[in-house]
This record gives structure tokens, C-alpha cells and sequence, in this order.
């Protein structure tokens, strides 16, 4: 999987984080230019269903005896699929956990 979704989505929750501790009370704005948190979450999502689908066509295709299908190239796929979806819990964790954070946060 491609981790520039993730690490831009990374970059983001960082960024936002600044801003959030510079601000004092006023709204949360979205910088010119800057990069849309919600998009880059979608697209990450999409990267590791399609990822996720990929691999599973590649195991249909190796089990139903199709010659193009490569064993070694069906695991690598299941493992990487493994892997990114994985990656993208781990990412919803932190995300949950600093939401949590900032929910326990005193005003």
C-alpha cells in the first residue's frame, strides 16, 4: 500500500494539532491551501478496500487454477492487504484516543 495517504493524513492531525494549541477559543479554520482531513481519510479508505479487493480477486483467481495467478504473488498481495488494513487501525486508534483526549480536556 502507498503510505502517502497516510503519512499526509498524519501531517494533517499534526497540523491541526498546532493550531488547536495556538487558538484560544476562537473556531477552527481551515488554512488556505491546506489540505482537506476528511478527503485524505476517504481516499485512505479507499486505498486499503481497494487493496483489500485486489488480493482477494488474486486468491479467487489462484484457487479456481487460473495460470496468470503467481503464488508468490497472491501472498505478497494477502500480506500487504494484511498490513495496510492493519496500519489503518492503528491510525482510527489514535485518532479515537485523541478525540478522547480532547474531550477530557478542561475549557
Amino acid at each position: 500500500m502507498d503510505t502517502q495517504g497516510l503519512d499526509q493524513m498524519l501531517s494533517v492531525l499534526r497540523a491541526t494539532a498546532a493550531q488547536a494549541g495556538n487558538r484560544t477559543g476562537e473556531a477552527a479554520k481551515s488554512a488556505p491551501g491546506g489540505v482537506d482531513f476528511a478527503q485524505v481519510l476517504k481516499n485512505t479508505i479507499e486505498q486499503v478496500n481497494q487493496t483489500q479487493q485486489r488480493a482477494e480477486d488474486m486468491a479467487a483467481r489462484f484457487a479456481a487454477g487460473d495460470g496468470d495467478a503467481n503464488l508468490h504473488e497472491v501472498m505478497i498481495s494477502l500480506q500487504k492487504a494484511s498490513l495496510s488494513f492493519q496500519e489503518m487501525v492503528q491510525v482510527r486508534n489514535r485518532l479515537v484516543s485523541a478525540y478522547n483526549e480532547v474531550m477530557n480536556m478542561q475549557v
